[in-house]
């Protein structure tokens, strides 16, 4: 592969791997998603480590994964984003976003060493406008009905090329023909917050999924483990939202299609890697489960498409067990920025895979949720380890404390502010004092983490894909046990992890 010179990585939110054409899926048409699949890689074997949605990102950008210190946060003194070590480099970086995490309360910090960057408004709990549009005598919110900023937002748009997503693809179409040319060496950062809910669009794309549907648009997705059988929703409306969520991928399918074809205009293929990519995927009804309700990361969530081109590179697949924080390690390593990491990282550059170097980059990775169970995955294995017993001791590292932005609790009722209890720690491997505090019986505790656990799992990935048949608790478990102990071992994890999993 020749070395390529520039970046483009294009983050889908909530993208779910099997229902892409290029990964069999056949559901919905992902035409733009499949006309680059047909010049990629396609990883097979790529996984999301931190979740949701800022943890996942931070994976990206700081390449470290966060979700066993912390619950949901900002960049923070003791590291640095790749748009930092990019900088001192005297690289381009150019963010365009309509993810509105990333500017809300433990999203810091992420988008300001970037030489640019470009917010377009309106998206989802985006704080956008103090009322409705007066003249809108439309009624776009039907069914799941919350107090959402997006009430406001949503008259705004008078035709689909005023959704956040269209003017995300195409303020990001519009920066590469104008600047892609003019720089030396650039990467650009398009995190595109669709097909995340709401599965909002014009009627036409609805018409293309659920032609038949003559009820209200349900646009919000309930959270929820059994929402049909348990009456949250009828069968019935089950389809409808599924088919909102595909009316949602094809309208972000087209508008990439203006992205790929500003790469086409500027003959940007030639020396430039892109990626895209996505945080986790969406339960949309498999296994009965819907939204990111607190379960386990069953594939649907936690294996995600990855798909790159570039330069002379050859289409086909890779079969390598893969993880979120690679693509910051890869981006360090064709950008010659790898000796200026101060962080502890946990990926390991993808460019070998690329160039058919080598056939695997690790053995194993490590995911999950702050709080909830920590999953160790191979190639072949997912094992999934509850606490023990009462979800305890936890502990939160930061020292930026904040947790996931939320529009319904205040900060109080979601997180433990700092008191008396915290003490300084370190960080593995920095010598920079983190504050690190311990939660007890009387603290709050974000939502997904005061969840009832199901146990733990073990899934044999080849035998079984479904991940029907639990072998937790057979002769195998003990074996993924001191695999998943010694994993926490070599990411120095806080020691609280190993009392809470009884893996001490």
């Amino acid at each position: 592969m020749t070395a390529a010179k520039n970046a483009i990585v294009i983050l889908l939110d909530s993208l779910n791997r099997h229902m892409l054409g290029a990964y069999g899926g056949q559901e919905f048409p992902t035409p733009n998603l499949d006309r680059l699949a047909a010049r990629s890689v396609r990883f097979t074997k790529h996984y999301a480590a931190s979740l949701p949605c800022i943890p996942a990102r931070h994976d990206i950008l700081c390449g470290a994964w966060d979700f066993l210190w912390r619950p949901w946060g900002s960049v923070e003194i003791w590291e640095d984003a790749i748009t930092a070590h990019l900088h001192r480099a005297g690289v381009i970086s150019q963010l365009i976003s309509d993810h509105p995490h990333l500017f809300e309360v433990g999203g810091e910090n992420y988008h300001t060493d970037f030489t640019a960057w470009d917010y377009q408004r309106g998206h989802e709990g985006d704080p956008w406008k103090t009322r409705a549009d007066p003249s809108w005598a439309g009624a776009p919110m039907f069914g799941f009905k919350r107090d959402m900023p997006y009430d406001r937002s949503r008259g705004w748009f008078r035709g689909e090329v005023d959704f956040p997503g269209p003017r995300t693809m195409q303020a990001a179409a519009k920066w590469l023909g104008e600047n892609a040319n003019a720089h030396n060496r650039f990467f650009l950062f398009v995190d595109e917050f669709d097909p995340h809910e709401p599965f909002d669009t014009p009627d036409s794309y609805v018409k293309r999924t659920d032609p038949d549907w003559d009820g209200a648009p349900l646009i919000w997705p309930p959270y929820a483990v059994g929402a049909v059988a348990n009456g949250i929703i009828s069968e019935r409306e089950g389809r409808h939202i599924r088919a909102r969520y595909g009316a949602k991928l094809m309208m972000i399918d087209h508008w990439l299609g203006r992205v790929l074809d500003a790469i086409d205009a500027q003959e940007l293929w030639r020396d430039t890697l892109v990626i895209l990519c996505t945080d986790h995927g969406h339960y949309l009804g498999e296994k009965g489960i819907w939204g990111k309700p607190a379960v386990p990361l069953y594939d649907t969530m936690a294996r995600i498409p990855l798909l790159i081109a570039g330069p002379d590179l050859e289409a086909g697949t890779c079969d390598a067990l893969t993880t979120s924080a690679d693509i910051f390690a890869t981006l360090t390593d064709l950008f010659g920025v790898t000796g200026s990491i101060r962080q502890r990282t946990h990926g390991a550059s993808l460019l070998p895979l690329l160039a058919r170097e080598k056939t695997t980059i690790r053995d194993w990775i490590l995911a999950g949720v702050w709080g909830r169970e920590v999953h160790y995955i191979d190639a072949a294995t997912k094992y999934v380890r509850a606490p023990a017993g009462r979800n305890e001791p936890l502990s939160m590292w930061s020292n930026r404390w904040s947790t996931m932005p939320t529009h319904i609790l205040t900060r109080e009722q979601e997180l433990p502010l700092p008191d008396e209890r915290a003490r300084l720690d370190k960080m593995p491997g920095s010598r920079v004092p983190v504050m690190r505090q311990m939660w007890d019986a009387s603290d709050a505790l974000p939502y997904w983490a005061g969840r009832r656990f199901s146990g733990n799992h073990l899934y044999d990935l080849q035998e079984d894909p479904g991940e029907n048949e639990n072998l937790a608790g057979s002769s195998r478990e003990a074996e993924f046990s001191d695999a998943l102990r010694a994993a926490l071992k070599q990411v120095e994890a806080p020691q609280e992890q190993f009392a809470r999993l009884g893996l001490l």
